[in-house]
């Protein structure tokens, strides 16, 4: 990716190495990815998995002092970028539809961090508080996806921050609350089908986002549409069950099959249009 021209965000929280917060000791890389992988096709937090949910109120937990990331950090910066890639098309495109974009905060962090979703781990993989409206993510991740799910590429990691503000975007849409009061009301296939249909909104509204990027600044470079694909195929639910437990059970997906996710980020790529992403009402996902 072509991210030279881009402006650095001021929306970007460092938390890492700070001091004070939430202190632990560390978990296995292989215990992070177990984590991950089980929570995907069970629903289970990964912070139950691993025995980190806080039992004391939120309140009382300190964040790290934030600061902004140091000029030789290049993932720091790069993941920066895109964050401001984010704003100024999606400010855009809720002005195309009568609507005001709030810019959500990005946190980096390492371990644990609190959020006003709980305490956030470097476990759950990059994540969205719709509480707080921040996108919370380790940049160790970035690891796990270029070794562990074979997606290398700047696009690929760009998709990532992009799929997570893809929620804040629904969030500031009235989706996430209705998602999620319906979610309380349903029996757990059919909420694990309702966060099905959410998780793929917000892999076409990345797919949204990476057109519409490109079409104002020409960041995209040849294979990277590509990586971006691989990277949502390789955290598809069947490819991520088949792996862990070498049987696939649809009913359990709470993000979507890599076909589906592939499909929903391609369709966002390939209209620029958000209003082409509402899979509550797709009758195919």
């Amino acid at each position: 990716m072509r991210m030279d021209d881009y402006r650095e965000s001021d929306n970007v929280e460092d938390r890492r190495g700070g001091g004070g917060g939430i202190s632990r000791g560390g978990v296995g890389i292989g215990g992070i990815a177990l984590a991950l992988v089980v929570s995907y096709f069970t629903g289970i937090n990964p912070m139950t998995l691993l025995g980190f949910i806080e039992q004391t109120p939120l309140a009382r937990q300190e964040a790290p002092a934030a600061h902004k990331p140091p000029a030789n950090d290049h993932t720091a910066l790069f993941v920066s970028k895109v964050l401001a890639s984010t704003e100024d098309v999606w400010t855009t495109a809720f002005q195309q539809n009568g609507r005001q974009y709030e810019n959500p905060k990005l946190v980096l962090f390492t371990g644990a961090t609190p959020t006003a979703c709980g305490t956030g781990q470097t476990a759950m993989g990059p994540f969205y508080c719709p509480g707080d409206h921040k996108v919370y993510i380790d940049l160790a991740f970035y690891r796990e996806l270029k070794e562990r799910f074979k997606a290398p590429g700047e696009f690929a990691q760009a998709y990532v921050v992009a799929h997570e503000v893809g929620h804040h975007v629904q969030n500031l849409l009235g989706i996430a609350d209705k998602v999620h009061q319906a979610r309380q009301r349903a029996g757990k296939a059919e909420g694990n089908a309702l966060s099905v249909r959410m998780e793929l909104q917000a892999d076409c509204l990345a797919g949204v986002w990476g057109k519409r990027t490109d079409t104002m600044k020409s960041v995209l470079e040849p294979g990277d549409l590509e990586a971006a694909l691989t990277a949502a195929s390789a955290i598809g639910d069947d490819r991520l069950q088949q792996q862990a437990q070498g049987r696939i059970v649809p009913e359990s997906f709470t993000h979507g099959s890599s076909e589906q996710r592939v499909r929903w980020f391609r369709k966002g790529f390939e209209t620029g249009d958000m209003n082409q992403c509402n899979t509550f009402k797709a009758e195919r996902l």
